[in-house]
């Protein structure tokens, strides 16, 4: 049985930084792409960034690119998203998903129960 957890999550002021955990059982990473997605209240759920299979290829939404970076350790089933100069705007529910690189949620087959990051002034 896959399964993916997220951590890391938090509060955090203005500005400051946070490093979410995706942590996966069951099944390699080795050949999976994955990414990150978020989901604010009242909003829909959104494309975050993802990261190819090998780690080479990685895609950012607008709105996170130059702030966030998406890294994964294969030989640890893991898969990271370090983010520095949090906005309040990034306040969410952060999920890891596996299975796709692409920006449609859609596309991804196993999902994490999320992990709710709060950003404040």
């Amino acid at each position: 049985q896959v399964q993916l957890v997220e951590s890391g999550g938090g509060l955090v002021l203005t500005g400051g930084s946070l490093r979410l955990s995706c942590a996966v059982s069951g099944r390699s990473i080795g050949a999976w792409p994955m990414g990150w997605f978020r989901q604010a209240p009242g909003k829909e759920r959104e494309f975050v960034g993802s990261i190819s299979w090998n780690g080479i290829n990685k895609y950012y939404a607008d709105s996170v690119r130059g702030r966030f970076t998406i890294s994964r350790d294969s030989a640890k089933n893991m898969m990271y998203l370090q983010m520095n100069s949090l906005k309040v705007e990034d306040t969410a529910v952060y999920y890891c998903a596996a299975g796709s690189a692409k920006y449609d949620a859609k596309g991804y087959d196993y999902w994490g129960q999320g992990t709710q990051v709060t950003v404040s002034e």
